[in-house]
């Protein structure tokens, strides 16, 4: 410890030797760090955060600093913490009120959802909004479950950085085997030509060939593996599905809530 701190000084250990103003100065660097804190951190994107909303995140950390540098920096006074502390604070309830009320306070601090996958069809434009590799989705829907995108309905990347997958209820149409992990075996490429139906290894459209390999419909990609219904068990798509159907596309028309009814496309 320095020779001129005199321990236990009342005065030094809450205010310091620091005129008065100082204090006003304090509130706009608290104000100001903790506005672009809560900036930088909505920059970062809901996988960075995690669990924690930018809010949440930027109250963390500012609470966290402001109480830490006072328990062991005699030069930082106790009253200069307090006002940061509080200021931090009354701040998060200022700005959970304009969540609550102003939904465009709620977007920019929140975000918004957003839809991964349609229907067994993966929107590459959404991975790359969200900051997510196709092997990320592909990670977190093999922990839900999920052994091929034909299963799915739809994904939501939800505002807390999870995802929300909604499955069929009875059998599902055959559609891009993600089991097992692509690292560990990676699905046999289909690319001369082809007899059934194949899914685009890109984004999961499933389309039914007789012949050489089209482009596909609905990213324009040219790289195709076999369908399948279940991966583990090597059953592949063929020109009649599961279901006995005709093999067109059933990803349409899904019934329930998420889908547009028998023979439409969802909305």
């Amino acid at each position: 410890m320095s020779a001129e701190v005199v321990p236990l000084d009342l005065p030094r250990m809450f205010l310091g030797d620091f005129p008065p103003l100082f204090f006003a100065e304090i509130a706009l660097r608290t104000v100001v760090i903790f506005g672009w804190l809560l900036l930088l951190l909505r920059l970062m994107g809901k996988r960075g955060l995690a669990q924690l909303s930018p809010l949440e995140l930027a109250i963390v950390i500012g609470l966290g600093s402001a109480a830490g540098d006072p328990m062991f920096y005699p030069e930082v006074p106790l009253a200069h913490a307090m006002l940061v502390l509080a200021l931090v604070v009354g701040m998060q309830r200022l700005l959970a009120y304009l969540v609550i009320k102003n939904e465009t306070v709620e977007t920019f601090i929140e975000g918004v959802p957003v839809e991964l996958v349609r229907d067994g069809i993966m929107s590459n434009p959404a991975l790359d909004r969200s900051n997510l590799s196709r092997e990320d989705l592909f990670e977190r829907l093999r922990v839900a479950g999920v052994r091929q995108l034909g299963e799915v309905q739809r994904v939501y990347f939800e505002q807390d950085g999870n995802l929300s997958v909604f499955l069929h209820q009875g059998d599902a149409p055959p559609g891009l085997p993600i089991v097992p992990p692509w690292d560990l075996e990676a699905p046999v490429p289909v690319r001369e030509g082809g007899q059934g139906q194949l899914a685009c290894t890109s984004c999961g459209a499933v389309s039914l060939v007789d012949g050489p390999v089209p482009p596909c419909p609905h990213c324009g990609h040219e790289d195709w593996t076999h369908a399948t219904t279940d991966p583990l068990g090597g059953a592949h798509g063929s020109a009649r599905d599961d279901s006995g159907g005709d093999g067109g596309d059933h990803r349409l028309g899904l019934g329930g809530p998420l889908g547009g009814g028998p023979g439409t496309t969802p909305g």
